[in-house]
């Protein structure tokens, strides 16, 4: 058994998550589930980003406390992944004390080693994206170069962190792992950054007087502490870094970071010189996924396109929603999201192939022998072998590419191998003909493939992976396990529920 420490970025609270939100943690929940059954001990981490100017203007928007405020949108969050059968360990909050103390300890750790000085700081501010920028930036991209909007002026002395020292040990460090920052297209993405532009010492606080809901800053209480630096600090906050050796030390560093495409900056360059000046070692991987969109539009508040995933698992069910944000688009793409789209996936994919196909063979095999199937003759079909052969062997490795299309893919063609097997042995010919033995193998050999099926889809949709498997008369606690994957004599007591998927009709 091997450690996995997974993580997503925290959201921030100032408005309700969208399907961008859960985007992010169906791919983690995935990887993590799928790291589960492999026999990993994972940890996974998610939370809230708590802090900043535009928090405590929310909060005064709505006419109450900013604790009251961020209390009200994290109950959103938990509801969402609660519903999203999002299988997180631990939930943290910036707001959380062992979090504030940590970001204090970090800070002195850094203040010691003369990383950390006061000055005045000149630039300009882009509140919705909490981001500083250079006049030369603001001009190239007239305005933000994160979201485009416009940018505050600002002139304050300020403590700014020595990013610059550390600017030539990041190149070096990623060129020597270029696998850290995936997919490729981001690696390209961040060298080019480094390889044309200076980087800048980081102002890491912000005078109270402009930003009063803060950590405060260690040792000069007139500050509080810039938001990215306190929240990126919440992946070693997490577990343990300065509390709990121990525990830090059996999960530091994570395995993989999960974060959208548009944080990777922070996440690649300011993140691993921060832990680089701290002592620790970077992440293994940091993986930063596209956008969906509408048209060409990323789905954003500010865009106004918002999707609300709360009202998509009303209307489609939670394992429809995920199963069509993970097979639509590659990890690592932009995504078109249309209501079409997930309509031609539920009734193609879901409701067609899978639905209909576990639907089809627990019927007969009730229907011919009352739901109990014992066969003498368990030998794999010859059309299944080639197949699960691939599948078996393609399906760990596409999983940790955090290639989840292709991995679906694979066990779809299973899926098609077997609904074919049906068309071809034609099994009310053989009941006709009263070949009862033949007939057993058939239902037998269907009902060992949709088992193997069950636990390859786990990761994706587990609530219809445990479906299955209760219908098949099986304890999903015992048989979910790769291990289980193997083609095994065993007796079927069929419990024949509902259709998984029922077919949606469009007009």
């Amino acid at each position: 058994m091997s450690k996995f420490y997974i993580t997503t970025p925290l959201y921030y609270v100032n408005a309700s998550p969208h399907i961008g939100h859960a985007y992010t943690n169906v791919i983690c929940d995935c990887l993590a589930r799928f790291r589960r059954i492999q026999g990993d001990s994972v940890f996974f981490l998610t939370g809230t980003d708590e802090h900043g100017e535009k928090i405590k203007r929310a909060a005064d928007a709505e006419n109450t406390s900013v604790e009251n405020f961020v209390n009200s949108k994290v109950s959103v969050f938990k509801n969402l992944w609660n519903k999203l059968d999002i299988s997180y360990d631990f939930f943290i909050r910036t707001t959380d004390n062992f979090h504030k103390e940590t970001v204090g300890k970090a800070i002195k750790i850094l203040f010691d080693k003369g990383d950390i000085y006061k000055a005045k700081y000149r630039g300009f501010y882009c509140m919705p994206c909490e981001s500083f920028w250079t006049e030369a930036q603001v001009k190239e991209a007239d305005g933000c170069p994160l979201c485009k909007r416009g940018v505050e002026e600002i002139v304050e002395d300020n403590y700014f962190f020595k990013l610059s020292k550390y600017e030539s040990w990041l190149k070096s460090y990623l060129k020597e792992k270029p696998d850290l920052i995936r997919p490729r297209i981001r690696y390209n993405e961040v060298m080019g950054f480094l390889d044309n532009n200076v980087l800048e010492d980081l102002c890491i606080s912000r005078p109270k007087k402009r930003v009063s809901w803060g950590i405060d800053f260690p040792a000069d209480s007139n500050f509080v502490v810039y938001v990215w630096f306190d929240a990126l600090l919440n992946y070693i906050s997490a577990v343990g870094f300065d509390r709990d050796e121990g525990r830090f030390n059996s999960l530091w560093p994570a395995d993989i970071q999960l974060i959208g495409k548009d944080i990777i900056r922070h996440h690649a360059i300011f993140w691993p010189i921060m832990l680089k000046a701290l002592g620790l070692e970077p992440p293994r991987i940091i993986f930063a996924h596209g956008w969906w969109k509408i048209g060409e539009d990323k789905i954003s508040k500010s865009k106004g396109n918002i999707v609300n995933p709360l009202e998509l698992i009303e209307e489609f069910g939670v394992s429809a929603l995920r199963y069509f944000l993970l097979r639509e688009v590659p990890v690592g793409m932009d995504g078109n999201f249309s209501y079409k789209t997930i309509i031609n996936r539920i009734n193609s994919d879901l409701a067609n192939d899978l639905g209909n196909l576990v639907y089809r063979v627990l019927n007969m095999a009730q229907k011919y022998f009352s739901g109990r199937i014992d066969a003498g003759n368990v030998n794999i079909p010859d059309s299944f072998n080639s197949s699960l052969h691939e599948l078996s062997k393609e399906y760990a490795a596409y999983m940790n590419e955090v290639d989840f299309a292709s991995a679906l893919d694979a066990i779809w063609k299973f899926i098609g191998v077997m609904n074919k097997f049906v068309e071809e042995v034609k099994p009310w010919i053989l009941w006709k003909e009263a070949k009862t033995d033949e007939l057993k193998w058939f239902l037998f050999s269907l009902l060992e493939g949709i088992r193997i099926t069950s636990i390859y889809i786990y990761p994706f949709m587990p609530r219809v992976s445990e479906s299955i498997l209760e219908q098949l008369g099986l304890v999903p606690e015992k048989d979910i396990g790769l291990e289980n994957v193997l083609w095994r004599k065993r007796t079927f007591v069929i419990k024949k529920g509902n259709p998984l998927f029922p077919r949606i009709d469009v007009d």
